[in-house]
């Protein structure tokens, strides 16, 4: 058991190196490219990359505080870093047509859908697999308004899609573990 812990507190230091490190990384990159390869960016464009990076990275370290389930933590960075990729694009050139395209606040509805199904599942991994699954039908349902704009467009949806089902799918896992062990500890009593 002792073993297990220091393990389990290793990997979650190693966890969180991950996303803060990466974070970090992340802000540096457009940095450098302004420097050296004249990315034109304002001041605000660099607080804004700051500000997105910092909450998907609050986000992912409040998911690793949730649960000691690898699969639950997997699931929350698979969950944030979607929103994050939704965010970025829609934002950066917008999703459908360009980023002043109304049209594009769909995608920012999808990810509220996500959060209101989090908050409603009270973050327990059950609730939050069906939470991200109605999340994917959500993005799904977004491919076929984008579908009357650019085709291409719902080729990204499904790849968002996709990022919430996988989402989904670790949330399961972690529920299943946690059926296990209440199973395994009431077999103990």
């Amino acid at each position: 058991m002792a073993n297990r812990t220091a393990r389990d507190a290793k990997l979650t230091r190693m966890l969180r190196m991950v996303v803060w490190g990466g974070a970090v990384v992340a802000w540096l990159i457009p940095l450098a490219a302004t420097l050296f390869a004249g990315l034109p960016w304002t001041p605000f464009d660099f607080i804004a990359w700051g500000v997105m990076l910092g909450v998907a990275a609050g986000l992912a370290e409040l998911g690793l505080r949730l649960s000691g389930q690898l699969a639950y933590r997997a699931g929350v960075i698979v969950a944030v870093g979607t929103s994050f990729l939704i965010t970025w694009s829609n934002l950066a050139v917008g999703i459908i047509g360009n980023e002043n395209n109304p049209l594009n606040q769909i995608f920012f509805a999808v990810i509220a859908i996500a959060i209101v199904g989090a908050c409603v599942a009270r973050f327990r991994a059950k609730g939050m697999a069906l939470a991200m699954v109605v999340t994917a039908a959500a993005q799904f349902g977004t491919g076929f308004v984008a579908l009357a704009y650019e085709h291409i467009v719902f080729a990204i949806v499904g790849v968002f899609s996709l990022g919430w089902l996988l989402a989904a799918w670790l949330f399961r896992e972690a529920a299943r573990g946690e059926a296990r062990v209440q199973a395994a500890s009431a077999l103990v009593e």
